[in-house]
């Protein structure tokens, strides 16, 4: 029962950090149609940023994620303005194209800089753990768990109680009747591709506390990110933190009662039941 238990809070821990790393990819595909197939090199950017600023700056890594998200939110700004702006009406599969080459490109300049070599984040209370009976939690996991959380509810709220995110979310809803209500659609469109990149930057400077960095961990974080938006729905923020739970306490489950080369199997085949009973994801609203 003890390890049933710790599983579980292993998968809750894993989860919330997924959750995170999936929120700004709902968030652009959500408000601007955009499937952005170079998210997960943005978390990978993330990630290196945040390995900078520790070593080189010594500033701890959680207190850091802002200077992480300040450098990736312009990065997003730029991007979007420079580049996908260009295309933004046209068809999904230009945008594919054009995120998929930003992909490639960003993971070749990451080698350069950076080598092929694994890079960690340890801070002094890398191996601190809590004790709570039997269950054993890491300090740092939990950190990364509850800067999630915070990073989730904060989106909601954004979206709820502030100017800009009712814009972006009448702008999800209806383009022509916000752009009536005063809306500029190319500022909001960056606007809402800076935030999504700056959140995808924080979500790898957390997810460099836990694991090893490389410039190639992109590919995998994108797929894992879509079948989060998926699972949760692209609508709501919380749907997203959902999503990241199922999918972390799943994988937790499958590698220990069938392994982890069965993990991906697992996480993509709830995927498949949920596009097939709810293709909403499972808080998105139904037509």
């Amino acid at each position: 029962m003890d390890l049933v238990l710790q599983v579980l809070v292993n998968g809750i821990l894993q989860g919330g950090l997924y959750a995170v790393m999936a929120l700004g990819l709902a968030l652009v595909w959500g408000v601007l149609n955009i499937v952005n197939l170079a998210h997960g090199s943005f978390i990978m950017l993330g990630a290196y940023c945040s390995w900078y600023v520790f070593h080189y700056l010594h500033i701890d890594p959680f207190l850091g994620l802002p200077i992480t998200a300040a450098a990736l939110f312009v990065l997003g700004y730029a991007v979007q303005r420079g580049i996908l702006n260009l295309i933004v009406r046209a068809p999904m599969f230009n945008t594919l194209l054009l995120t998929f080459g930003l992909d490639v490109v960003f993971t070749y300049l990451a080698q350069i800089f950076f080598s092929a070599d694994f890079r960690t984040i340890n801070p002094s209370y890398a191996g601190n753990q809590l004790h709570l009976g039997a269950v054993v939690l890491p300090v740092v996991r939990l950190g990364a768990f509850f800067g999630a959380l915070v990073l989730t509810f904060g989106v909601w709220l954004f979206l709820l109680h502030t100017r800009l995110g009712r814009a972006i979310r009448a702008t999800a809803q209806n383009l022509v009747a916000a752009h009536l209500y005063g809306v500029e659609p190319r500022h909001l469109y960056a606007m809402t591709f800076a935030i999504g990149v700056a959140l995808a930057g924080t979500a790898g400077g957390l997810y460099g506390t836990v694991s090893q960095i490389n410039p190639y961990i992109g590919a995998s974080l994108t797929l894992k990110s879509f079948a989060i938006a998926i699972i949760g729905g692209l609508e709501n923020p919380l749907g997203v933190l959902v999503g990241g739970l199922i999918l972390g306490i799943v994988e937790s489950f499958t590698t220990l009662y069938i392994g982890p080369t069965f993990v991906d199997v697992a996480s993509f085949g709830i995927l498949a039941i949920v596009l097939v009973v709810r293709p909403t994801g499972i808080l998105g609203k139904t037509a």
